[in-house]
Parts: structure tokens; C-alpha cells; sequence
């Protein structure tokens, strides 16, 4: 798709019409590129007037399109609350998402919290938007990027010492029981779920701030010249936080690129870990395994020692770490004896052993999907509730593993060498 760049049909930044401006609450920003005039609505996710503001324009019958800032994973989770009892979840544990799955879970349970403080479910603005765009028979436009490729870009953008920080911070303050304060609401009526939850890093975090809001602002200007290109519609109304309305307007002002496909599918792509980090597991699997042959050829009993002493760390770190999690005691015995030796093979985990047998033991039934949202806004509601117990598991059981290994590694070493 190329774009028209003579002065004919230059992208222009106008303002709203007076009509316009004198109906919503939020600030209107109007961009027209060609025939294409994109009106950008910046709204409070906790607002109803913003939820508003979005029916008045769309039943105003002046718009023939409609984009909004979601991607399709929330789309579909706001249209089938049910979503999550669709998915495999062994199948979730075997592609590694569980990580992404228990996030997601965890901004759920703060989003829930909000809505029962407030009486207003977040989001309501989108919602608006999705429900008038199909009762006009509109196009509706999903422009936002994905949830979870957003939080691996974080992830993999932030320093790794900064990690278990940042996503710790991330679930004590969705889990916490304090209500959320009025600070918090506020940030949320200019920018959306992450940008509330991460505000406090993004701010001092230029490696935080870039995947998380500027890559985004670029991704829907991106997103809206593939799907509503110059021409395609007389005009696209686009539902955006209005914390990107300033970003995304800049990008659709300015000359975007021919292809725009190309860059946006860059920015999809999930940065690959350091190679040091890819050979780190295999690297620690060959010391342990040294280890073992140099304390056998010295005498059969150190070498046996060894065994023992990386048997016995690594599984009962394991094991009680899925107790922690309240897992069925097959699963503590099952990961006892799994740790140990998924430990010295990388390709598979103590994590995704736990869960599997937790799963065949306590299968999910169809109310632990029904009532999960609402468990997970408290605590206890980890624990109780068989999908995000089982989440529990994984992560704990991944977590006592690693300890397990590092431990047992510094042991066997100590062992070999330390007295010289």
C-alpha cells in the first residue's frame, strides 16, 4: 500500500468539528490522509461518559468504519468471558505460556477490582464500541497489538537483573488486598491495564516505556494503514486510551512507510535470549555431569555422594515447593523424582512434569473456568481454584527446580574443590 504524499493529499492534522467536540468528554484529534479522514477519540478506560462518548459518535452515522485498541486475544476474551475454558492448558504448559497465561490472570484480577470499586468494568469504552459497531453493521478494526507479545517485548527489553522485579511488583500489586487508591483509577482514565500496572517502572524506565507505549502508538498507526488504508473508508473513527491519541496521531501525520507490514510484523516479533542464555542450561548440565565422572574417578563413594546430594536437593526444593502450592501429594511425589533428572535435561522442566500430573489428578471442572476471575482478585482464590493452582504448580515447581540446581551445583563443587 503506497500512500500520496503530494500536497494534494498530505496527511493533515485537523481539529475536531465543533459538533463534535461539543458531544465527548475526551480529546478528539482528526488526521486526514488522502480521501481517509481517521477521527481519534482519546478515552478513560474507567469512564462511563467516555462509554458514552463512543455511542453518541457511532450512532451519529457519520463514521464507516471503527478501530479500537484491542487485539484479537482480548477481543475475544471481552465478547467469551468462557475464553479461558476453551484452551488446552496442557498444551498451554507445553508451548511455555503459562508464564503469559498467569499475567494476563493476574491483570484480570486488578481489572476486577476496579470494576468493584468504581461500579465501572474497565474497558466499558471498547466494549461500547464493539457492541455499536455490529448493531450498525460496521467494520470493526482491532489495532492494538497483542497482550502477550507486549509483555515478552517487556520482558525482553528490561535488563535481566530488573526482571524479577518488575513482574514481582506486577502480581503483589494485583494480588494485594489494599484497595486500590484513586491515584491508581486516575492513571487508568489515560492509559490502559499495563500502563496503570507498570506506571510506576515505566516513568524511570525509557527500556520499560518503549515496548510498552511508544512501539504500541506506532503499531496502530501501522495497524490502521493496513486495514483502513487511504480510501478504503470516508471515516474511520479510532478508540484509543488518550494516552496514545498524541503518538498514534504524530505516526498517522507523518509519512509512513510504503510496506507498512514489514515494519509491523517486526514489531510482532519476540527479541530471541542472548545466546549466553540459550547455552547457560546445556553449560550447567555439562558441569554437573563433570562433576559426577571427576568424584567417581576419584573413589566410588564421593561419586555416589554426589548423586545422593543432587537427588535429595534438587527434588525436595521441588517437591516442597509444589506443597506450597497445595498440589495433590501424587504430584509432590511425581516432581521428588522428576526434578532431579529434568534438571540435567533442558528440553523439559520439573514445572511442566508438576503440572501435568496435577492436571491428570485434578482435572479442571467446567465452574473452576466459570468462577475463575473472580477467585483470582484474592489471594486465596490461587489456591482454591483448580486452573490457577495448577498455574501455581508450574511456577513454583520451575522456581524450587532452579534453586534446586544452583544449590546442588555450588554443593558438588564444594565437594570437588574446596578443600583443594
Amino acid at each position: 500500500m503506497t500512500q500520496d504524499h503530494d500536497p494534494a493529499t498530505a496527511p493533515a492534522d485537523t481539529a475536531a468539528s465543533p459538533a463534535q467536540a461539543s458531544t465527548t468528554s475526551g480529546p478528539i484529534n482528526v488526521i486526514e490522509v488522502g480521501a481517509t479522514r481517521y477521527t481519534l477519540l482519546g478515552t478513560a478506560h474507567v469512564s462511563a461518559e467516555s462509554a458514552e462518548d463512543v455511542r453518541r459518535l457511532i450512532d451519529s452515522g457519520e463514521y464507516d468504519a471503527v478501530a479500537i485498541e484491542l487485539c484479537d486475544s482480548r477481543h475475544h476474551s471481552m465478547t467469551n468471558p468462557d475464553a479461558m475454558g476453551e484452551q488446552d492448558l496442557f498444551q498451554v504448559f507445553r508451548a511455555g505460556k503459562a508464564g503469559m497465561v498467569a499475567a494476563s490472570l493476574a491483570l484480570g484480577a486488578f481489572q476486577q477490582r476496579i470494576a468493584e470499586q468504581s461500579g465501572i468494568q474497565p474497558g466499558a469504552e471498547m466494549r461500547a464500541a464493539v457492541e455499536e459497531s455490529k448493531k450498525r453493521d460496521l467494520p470493526l478494526l482491532l489495532v492494538d497489538r497483542d497482550v502477550g507479545v507486549t509483555l515478552k517485548r517487556i520482558y525482553r527489553n528490561v535488563p535481566w537483573w530488573q526482571r524479577f522485579g518488575l513482574f514481582s511488583g506486577l502480581l503483589g500489586s494485583v494480588l494485594s488486598r489494599q484497595e486500590v487508591s484513586s491515584a491508581d483509577i486516575e492513571k487508568l482514565k489515560e492509559g490502559d491495564m499495563l500502563e496503570a500496572t507498570f506506571n510506576e517502572f515505566a516513568a524511570e524506565s525509557e527500556a520499560l516505556y518503549t515496548p510498552l507505549i511508544r512501539e504500541r502508538d506506532r503499531y496502530m498507526a501501522l495497524r490502521l494503514m493496513e486495514d483502513a488504508p487511504a480510501g478504503r473508508y470516508r471515516n474511520v473513527l479510532v478508540v484509543l486510551g488518550a494516552g496514545h491519541l498524541k503518538g498514534t496521531a504524530e505516526h498517522l501525520a507523518a509519512p509512513l512507510p510504503e510496506s507498512p507490514t514489514v515494519e509491523r510484523e517486526a514489531l510482532e516479533a519476540t527479541p530471541p535470549p542472548s545466546s549466553i542464555w540459550k547455552a547457560l542450561p546445556w553449560v550447567i548440565t555439562a558441569l554437573v555431569l563433570t562433576g559426577f565422572v571427576i568424584g567417581f574417578s576419584r573413589n566410588t563413594e564421593l561419586g555416589w555422594q554426589l548423586i545422593v546430594e543432587w537427588f535429595l536437593i534438587n527434588g525436595v526444593l521441588s517437591a516442597l515447593a509444589t506443597v506450597a502450592a497445595l498440589a495433590h501429594p501424587v504430584t509432590v511425589v511425581a516432581t521428588f523424582f522428576a526434578a532431579p533428572l529434568t534438571s540435567l535435561n533442558p528440553t523439559i522442566g520439573a514445572g511442566f512434569v508438576a503440572a501435568g500430573v496435577e492436571l491428570y489428578m485434578r482435572k479442571p471442572k467446567v465452574r473452576d473456568f466459570s468462577t475463575l476471575r473472580h477467585d483470582v482478585t484474592q489471594l486465596k482464590g490461587w489456591w482454591k481454584n483448580r486452573v490457577s493452582r495448577t498455574l501455581l504448580v508450574f511456577m513454583l515447581a520451575t522456581l524450587g527446580s532452579a534453586a534446586g540446581t544452583w544449590i546442588a551445583g555450588f554443593r558438588i563443587a564444594g565437594a570437588l574443590f574446596g578443600s583443594g
